[in-house]
C-alpha cells in the first residue's frame, strides 16, 4: 500500500467501525439494512467472479445460496432430531454445529454444487448459458420447497426455524453486549461479523483480479477462441470460476440462515437472482468498488424508499400501494442509471486508459 492511500485506508476502516454505533442511535432497522447489505455484497462478490472476471452469465446464483442457508439450518437446529429417528438417536438434543465449522463446510458443499453446475455447461454461452443456470436455481428451489415428503429433509414451505445464532468464543450474537456502560445490540454484532467476513471475500476478489488466474479468466471474457488458441484450458478455468464464485455464495447463506433463524423457499426466488445480477452489472462488471457500490445502492435503496413511498401514497389518497410505488422508484433508479453510466457507476478502468495514463 502507497503512502498516498495509507491515510485513505485509515479513514475508511474507522468509518466503517464506527458507522453501526452511529447509526443504532436511529433505531435498529437501520442497522439491519447494513447487516442486509453485506450479506448482498458477499453475494454480488461471488457472482462477479463468474460474470464480471469469466464472463458467463448465471441466472441461477441463487442456488449457491440457498444451498449454504440450508445446510447451516439443518446442522444448527433440531429440525433433523425432530423428524429422523436416526439422528435423534444420535443427537438427542438436536445437532447444533459451530457456525466456525459450518462456514467452511457451507463454502465447500456450495463449491461441489457449483462444479456440478459448471460441468454440463462448459460449451454453452450467452443466452443458452442465461438459460441453463436458470434452470437450475429454479430446481433448487423447488427442490426445498418439496423435500419434506416422504422423508422430511427440508420442511417444504413451511421452512426451518429455530436456527441458532452465531456464537464467537463461546459468546452468543443473538444477545446485547455491554460493554463499558455502552450496550451492542444482536443487528450491530452481527455487522462487525458480516464485515470482517466482507473484508476477507474483498482481498481474495482483489487478489483473484491480479493473479494468473484472473488474467485467464478475463481472457475467456473477451475472447474464448483466442485464449483457448494460447493455450488456456478454458474448460477446467470455467469450472474453478464456478466452483469459486459458489464458495461466496455458500457463506453468504450461512450467514444469511443464521442471522434470520429461519429460511424457506421464499427467500430464493428467480427475482434475488436477477437482482444480485443487477447488482454486479449496475456497480461495474469486473470491478470490485463497483460491484461493492452496486450492491449497497440496490440492497439499501428498496428499503429506504418505504419511507419516500409511504408519503407519495398519502398524497394520492391511497391510490397507490406503498409496496408497488417502492419497486416503480427501484426500477426508475436502476433505468436512469444505465442511460446515464451505461458501463456502470464505477466501471473497470479501460485498457486504453490505463495504457495512456502509463505513457
Amino acid at each position: 500500500m502507497t503512502k498516498n492511500k495509507l491515510p485513505i485506508f485509515l479513514v475508511a476502516t474507522l468509518a466503517l467501525l464506527v458507522l453501526p454505533l452511529i447509526v443504532q442511535g436511529f433505531g435498529q432497522a437501520w442497522v439491519r439494512i447494513l447487516d442486509v447489505s453485506l450479506i448482498y455484497i458477499l453475494l454480488a462478490l461471488g457472482l462477479n467472479i463468474v460474470v464480471g472476471y469469466a464472463g458467463l452469465l448465471d441466472l441461477g446464483y441463487v442456488a449457491f445460496y440457498a444451498v449454504g442457508a440450508y445446510l447451516f439450518a439443518l446442522l444448527a437446529s433440531p429440525h433433523l432430531s425432530n423428524h429422523l429417528p436416526a439422528v435423534a438417536a444420535m443427537f438427542p438434543a438436536g445437532l447444533h454445529l459451530p457456525v466456525w465449522a459450518v462456514i467452511p463446510l457451507g463454502a465447500g458443499v456450495a463449491a461441489l454444487v457449483g462444479v456440478l453446475l459448471g460441468a454440463p455447461t462448459l460449451k454453452l454461452r450467452g443466452d443458452y448459458l442465461a438459460i441453463v443456470t436458470l434452470g437450475f436455481g429454479e430446481i433448487i428451489r423447488v427442490f426445498m420447497n418439496n423435500l419434506d415428503a416422504p422423508v422430511n429433509i427440508t420442511n417444504g414451505p413451511k421452512g426451518i426455524d429455530s436456527i441458532d445464532p452465531f456464537t464467537v468464543f463461546g459468546v452468543s450474537l443473538g444477545e446485547p453486549w455491554h460493554i463499558a456502560g455502552h450496550v451492542l445490540q444482536p443487528v450491530t454484532l452481527h455487522y462487525y461479523l458480516f464485515l470482517g467476513i466482507v473484508v476477507l471475500a474483498v482481498v481474495i476478489s482483489l487478489r483473484l483480479e491480479n493473479s494468473r488466474l484472473g488474467r485467464a479468466w478475463m481472457a475467456i471474457r473477451e475472447d474464448e477462441i483466442a485464449a483457448k488458441a494460447m493455450g488456456l484450458n478454458t474448460r477446467n478455468l470455467k469450472l474453478l470460476a464456478f466452483g469459486l464464485g459458489a464458495t461466496f455464495g455458500g457463506m453468504a447463506g450461512v450467514l444469511f440462515s443464521s442471522f434470520q433463524g429461519f429460511v424457506s423457499p421464499e427467500s430464493f426466488s428467480l427475482q434475488e437472482s436477477v437482482m444480485v445480477v443487477a447488482m454486479v452489472v449496475l456497480g461495474g462488471s469486473g470491478h470490485v468498488p463497483g460491484v461493492i457500490l452496486g450492491a449497497f445502492l440496490l440492497s439499501a435503496l428498496p428499503e429506504v424508499l418505504r419511507h419516500v413511498a409511504g408519503p407519495l401514497q398519502a398524497m394520492t389518497g391511497g391510490r397507490l400501494d406503498a409496496s408497488i410505488l417502492r419497486q416503480l422508484l427501484v426500477a426508475l433508479a436502476m433505468v436512469s442509471i444505465m442511460l446515464w453510466r451505461p458501463r456502470g457507476l464505477w466501471p473497470a478502468p479501460r485498457h486504453e486508459d490505463q495504457a495512456g495514463g502509463a505513457s
